[in-house]
């Protein structure tokens, strides 16, 4: 069975978790532990960066080269259109939205995390010691802003992610208007790409990942709740219901994920 080395609440692993499920392959979520985990990875793919794709003895990393390989692999219901000028405006979307959503999404979302304690603690898993989420809780606004700064993450740069955010939703729910998909009639590896990517913006309203109950279908102020944005994530939810399987699905990996196994 595929392996999918991932984190659960990583956007690059949602977007090849899409297309796996797109394309109706079984596989097995591994979740890495942050740190010691990402050092095990190293070990298997070279590099320590999520998501990572183990098929038998082939090892890929980075979402695209995944979603290349599997469309390579496994070409029933293939991601990247024929003809030459879908296939560009394809590849160009994809490449857009890897560079754009999710990197200012990342930002926004951090922004929110360190202004809202309560949002703070709603993603932590159902299992996480009550003990912790008062510590995680408990830590100042300001000194996750002062973190954020040293990492691009600061106020000012979150600001300006969400103002670019603003208009990127904007642009994609004018699109989508009129049309099923953003470039064919048909789903391709842009769609996957900017849904997948939009995740921590506004989190699916089913049961796709294995985060708490309550925070399913929140997001964002300001993105999630915005009427001007609806196209979007209304689309985006119809995308999830015919493509995503659910954790309880059993066609779908079927459970949370395991802990970090390298042999």
């Amino acid at each position: 069975m595929l392996e999918l080395y991932q984190f659960e609440l990583s956007q690059y692993s949602e977007k090849v978790r899409l297309i796996l499920d797109y394309k109706g392959l079984a596989y097995r979520k591994i979740e890495v532990t942050p740190g010691v985990g990402q050092l095990e990875l190293f070990r298997l793919s070279g590099q320590r960066r999520v998501p990572v794709l183990k098929d038998g003895d082939t090892v890929i990393s980075d979402s695209t080269a995944i979603a290349m390989y599997l469309d390579r692999k496994y070409p029933d219901k293939p991601l990247i259109p024929v003809d030459p000028k879908e296939r560009g405006l394809c590849l160009l979307m994809e490449e857009w939205a890897d560079a754009s959503i999710g990197i200012k999404s990342r930002k926004v979302f951090y922004g929110a995390l360190s202004q809202n304690q309560g949002f703070r603690t709603s993603i932590l898993p159902n299992t996480t010691p009550d003990f912790v989420k008062t510590l995680v809780g408990a830590v100042p606004s300001e000194v996750l802003d002062i973190l954020g700064t040293g990492v691009g993450f600061g106020p000012d740069a979150v600001k300006e992610a969400k103002d670019d955010l603003k208009q990127d939703l904007e642009a994609l729910s004018l699109l989508l208007l009129d049309r099923p998909y953003l470039v064919t009639d048909y789903p391709c590896l842009a769609d996957f790409a900017v849904a997948g990517l939009s995740m921590l913006l506004k989190f699916p309203s089913g049961s796709y990942l294995d985060l708490p109950e309550d925070i399913r279908g929140k997001g964002i102020p300001g993105l999630a709740d915005s009427s001007v944005y609806e196209p979007f994530f209304d689309w985006r939810d119809r995308l999830y219901a015919d493509y995503r399987k659910p954790l309880n699905s059993t066609e779908a990996s079927g459970s949370a994920p395991t802990s970090i196994q390298i042999d």
